[in-house]
């Protein structure tokens, strides 16, 4: 039988006949106004839930999860500001609902619809998904996430205590708000919410302000698997650092009560709370979701006889606001009226082309204050002795730290994070003296956590920093890339370019370490990175250009609000020589600071017609010291270096190749998924030139001696190069 119409018709018999369910007498601090809003906000979202399958069914609509058992949350809503940013779970329709009532201007219920109908005019995604969400009311859009909404829930609470202390230029949330992020039982068991907590519990415990409140939304069930009886009690009552409140969500007494309490408990300490309300699920998962299949009748039938408006019917009644039959008439006119307004935006428009759909991969341009760059008294006073050797060859660690320094030196508003950035300097030195030089509130010392850590700056971006988080090692990142894939690069395409995730990742990795960590600390794959729409991914080569690019990244993600990797070779950090002991071809000075290297261009050595080789990083390393052999058997080569693997630089590459006769690609990263794939079809639509690719094979990276058998070398670059142009004279 269909359930959606047995919960609607039994709210319709049971008001009518006075017929309402047990439980306790109103009490508490909400007042009878007030009251009876949340429960406007109620029957709203029980209409929304029921014009969606209908919606559904005639075509014009594209989803069906709703929020019904779930109303209790307006009250929630209702106990929070509307400046309090709100990270919500995807059964929250009655809290956005209730949010609109306080912020003047709203028309939440034709919002919602056209998000129902993927409509462009929707007003938080422009029609690309159906997600809660709108920027005049803080509440950055999410999907049908799992949990990935946590670790940056974390962040943007952190980031209101970080800005007090240093106010970014494009910081948008006030110093006395909190930050509001809600979840099922289920996703609570998610390694990410896990994380997230456990971050949550450690920052709180060191003394550090977090103004966050979590809010488990426990309806008992994850789609058909059940959550324990108790189970997150259990979990959440007594963790370190994080105040537990529970509440009935059936009782909007009660839950506004409840959660005025965490907020303010919150709001003052500024301390993470968990506040864990006790909800149902009404008609199934989704749409297509049948409950009895999986559920015995008799116990969806219990949940249904307590419908949470039956109890705010019975609550109102008792406090004397609200008579059972006028609860029914308020009911029967909110469905009326969406239905009519579902029926205005029936033909409203749609997108319908791939540019319609990609105009919010990248987010838009913002104005930023002009800088003149860090004053040379400013440069001296923090530099001190590195000044002098700045005119001098260094390495590449050495160059991207003093990189670093300019950097935040001239923006106040970039914040580093990461395991070991601080007193240590990082693994491998590359943050030497910044914690010193900056402080901690801008050089921060992370837990271990890979989600947390870009959960920080994600979170922190949301507050206007501009975050440059640190992986430690690329085979790392694997443990969090769905901070990059599902949060930070997807929010300006389903917020229609309205909220953005900037940052400069930086990340230590490839192959070629001698002698260590095997394929954790060694690691050729970025095909995770590359198949991210909108991610830019930048590779330099020699420590020039990573200070160049560098500069370049931090202008992307400040000016532009893009998501940068910035992916440095780990092999090439102490790299001096080239050829041989001593000669110290592979240093450089340090560039001016005025100078940078644009997205998009490549690099160039020598000009022949012969041989264009086209490679970055390590590549470009081995294939210079490939070239004198090549010379000897007169072979005029050019070098690419490709430095922005994602996207392409697909114009300079043609540019760059121009009236070459051949053009190997010397490809570290695998055979399979590689980038040698990518631009392997670029030349082969754009180039007459023959082409060949070397590339690592399909393997994991080897500790010991074995550490680079598996990659090309210089060695192998001059036997494909030789083999190419002897093929090509055959």
């Amino acid at each position: 039988m269909d359930r959606v119409q047995i919960v609607h018709d039994n709210f319709l018999s049971r008001t009518a006949s006075g017929n309402l369910p047990d439980g306790p007498a109103p009490s508490g601090p909400l007042p009878p106004e007030l009251a009876l809003e949340i429960f406007q906000s109620g029957i709203e979202c029980r209409a929304l839930d029921r014009q969606s399958r209908k919606m559904q069914a005639a075509g014009q609509g594209f989803y069906t999860i709703g929020s019904s058992g779930h109303e209790g949350m307006a009250a929630v809503a209702a106990a929070l500001r509307p400046t309090d940013m709100a990270f919500l779970h995807y059964r929250d329709g009655a809290f956005q609902l209730q949010r609109a009532r306080q912020v003047a201007d709203q028309d939440m219920v034709r919002d919602m619809l056209l998000s129902f109908a993927c409509s462009s005019d929707d007003p938080i995604s422009g029609g690309r998904h159906k997600v809660l969400g709108s920027k005049s009311l803080n509440i950055p859009p999410q999907t049908s996430t799992i949990a990935s909404h946590l670790p940056k829930a974390v962040g943007a609470a952190y980031a209101i205590g970080a800005a007090r202390r240093h106010r970014p230029e494009h910081a948008s949330l006030p110093d006395d708000c909190i930050v509001f992020c809600s979840f099922g039982d289920a996703s609570a068991n998610h390694s990410t919410a896990q994380g997230a907590f456990n971050t949550a519990s450690w920052t709180s415990v060191q003394a550090a302000p977090l103004p966050l409140l979590f809010c488990c939304e426990d309806n008992g069930i994850g789609i058909s698997t059940k959550t324990p009886e108790g189970w997150i009690r259990a979990s959440f009552e007594h963790r370190p650092g994080l105040r537990y409140f529970a509440c009935n969500g059936l009782d909007i007494y009660d839950t506004y009560a409840t959660a005025k309490a965490a907020s303010d408990y919150v709001r003052q300490h500024r301390k993470p709370a968990f506040l864990h309300v006790r909800t149902i699920r009404l008609y199934g998962h989704a749409g297509a979701d049948v409950a009895t299949s999986y559920l015995p009748l008799t116990e969806v039938e219990a949940e249904e006889a307590n419908d949470p408006l039956l109890h705010s019917a019975r609550l109102l009644d008792a406090a004397g606001v609200l008579k059972p039959d006028v609860a029914r008439t308020l009911y029967q006119e909110a469905e009326a009226q969406t239905a009519k307004i579902a029926q205005s935006i029936a033909d409203q428009p749609k997108l319908r082309t791939a540019t319609d759909v990609m105009a919010s991969l990248i987010p838009p341009k913002r104005d930023c204050a002009p800088t003149n760059g860090p004053t040379p008294a400013d440069r001296a006073r923090l530099f001190g002795k590195d000044l002098d050797a700045q005119q001098q060859p260094q390495i590449m660690s050495r160059l991207i730290n003093w990189a670093m320094t300019d950097l935040m030196l001239q923006h106040g508003e970039i914040v580093l994070m990461g395991e070991d950035v601080g007193k240590k300097g990082g693994v491998y030195g590359v943050t030497q003296k910044l914690q010193a030089r900056f402080g901690q509130d801008r050089v921060i010392d992370t837990l271990l956590d890979e989600q947390s850590i870009l959960g920080l700056a994600i979170g922190m971006a949301h507050n206007g920093f501009v975050p440059m988080p640190e992986i430690q090692f690329l085979a790392y990142l694997h443990n969090a890339e769905d901070q990059l894939r599902g949060e930070a690069a997807t929010l300006p395409f389903f917020s229609n370019g309205q909220y953005t995730n900037p940052m400069v990742l930086r990340i230590a990795g490839l192959g070629y370490q001698k002698g260590f960590g095997g394929h954790f600390h060694n690691d050729n794959s970025v095909a995770v990175l590359r198949d991210i729409p909108g991610l830019i991914l930048a590779v330099p080569s020699n420590g020039a250009d990573a200070v160049m690019m560098l500069r370049e990244a931090v202008r992307l993600a400040r000016e532009e609000q893009r998501v940068v990797a910035f992916l440095e070779p780990i092999a090439l950090y102490p790299m001096r020589d080239l050829h041989s002991s001593g000669d110290g071809l592979w240093m450089h000075s340090y560039p001016d600071p005025s100078e940078n290297i644009s997205l998009g261009t490549v690099g160039q050595h020598g000009d022949g017609t012969d041989l264009a080789i086209v490679t970055f990083g390590n590549g470009t390393y081995l294939t210079h010291q490939a070239l004198p052999d090549l010379e000897e058997q007169g072979i005029r080569a050019r070098v690419i270096d490709l430095r922005w693997l994602s996207p392409l630089p697909k114009d300079a590459l043609t540019k760059a190749t121009s009236g070459c006769q051949n053009i190997l690609i010397v490809d570290e990263t695998r055979h399979s998924g590689g980038v040698a794939e990518a631009l392997m079809a670029h030349f082969s639509e754009t180039s007459p030139a023959r082409l060949h690719r070397l590339t690592a094979d399909d393997s994991f990276i080897a500790t010991g001696p074995a550490y680079a058998a598996t990659m090309p070398s210089k060695d192998s670059i001059a036997r494909a190069a030789l083999d190419m142009i002897a093929g090509a004279t055959e």
